[in-house]
């Protein structure tokens, strides 16, 4: 099947930053598949508002922290993207899915730090594996990470060390598979006001005046700060870049 009409799959697309992405990709002219885990109706929702300018969507379902259920996960992205794109491959896989916990180093436990290892770096590296076979040659990556990686907040031990191993991740994708032309890359985002972490900064107006006070820009990220920039990846202007790390945070703690 001839795919000429670019689709992205963005995960997580239903809220905060992925829902951002997702309309962003579209207003760029592609279609696009979202994923969510509870959010039905706001995943539903936003298929509606990118319909409403043109372009294709569908959602789908999908649990990072359900490792056994990825490959019935790429099993209903192939269907879909049959039955509803009238294709057999996607173009761009944007592993933007994730939750957030602030915890003490000291007090996490087992648990969580499994749960954040399959969210965020095993169910990652191995949906991206499976997909490769379902993407076009000359397609992209982008990876979300976050400027915890580059400077250290506490109570964040886990999720930036986790992110720290998708960087690395990326750079061993952008290497390996270089030959089908599909590029890598990540984006990372400084502090932004979502609902991300129970919604920690937006819920603490102490906490977001602090976050502030570090940014030459005198302010905390939105979402549509972030979008855009996931959307710039995945077009022909950002064809040459590949294997970088993109820290999209105002320049704090520059």
């Amino acid at each position: 099947m001839e795919n000429k009409q670019k689709i992205a799959v963005v995960t997580g697309g239903s809220r905060g930053l992925g829902k951002n992405m997702a309309f962003s990709l579209a207003q760029k002219g592609n279609d696009v598949i979202i994923t969510y885990v509870n959010s039905k109706t706001e995943a539903e929702a936003l298929v509606k508002e990118i319909e409403a300018i043109g372009r294709k969507a569908y959602a789908l379902q999908l649990d990072l922290n359900n490792f056994k259920s990825l490959d019935g996960f790429i099993s209903s992205l192939s269907s879909t993207l049959k039955e509803k794109f009238k294709t057999d491959k996607f173009d761009f896989l944007i592993n933007n899915a994730g939750m957030g916990k602030t915890i003490p180093f000291e007090q996490v436990t087992e648990e969580i730090f499994d749960e954040f290892l399959n969210v965020h770096y095993k169910s990652v590296y191995f949906l991206t594996q499976k997909s490769i076979a379902h993407m076009n040659e000359g397609g992209r990556i982008i990876n979300l990470s976050s400027g915890t990686t580059r400077f250290a907040n506490p109570g964040y031990s886990v999720y930036a060390s986790m992110k720290g191993a998708i960087e690395t991740l990326t750079k061993y994708f952008a290497k390996e598979l270089g030959a089908k032309g599909i590029t890598a890359n990540v984006v990372a985002p400084g502090p932004i006001e979502t609902d991300f972490n129970n919604a920690a900064i937006r819920s603490n107006p102490q906490m977001k005046g602090f976050l502030a006070t570090l940014s030459p820009l005198g302010r905390v990220g939105q979402a549509d700060d972030i979008g855009g920039v996931v959307a710039f990846l995945c077009s022909e202007d950002a064809k040459w870049i590949n294997g970088q790390r993109i820290e999209v945070s105002g320049g704090i703690n520059v």
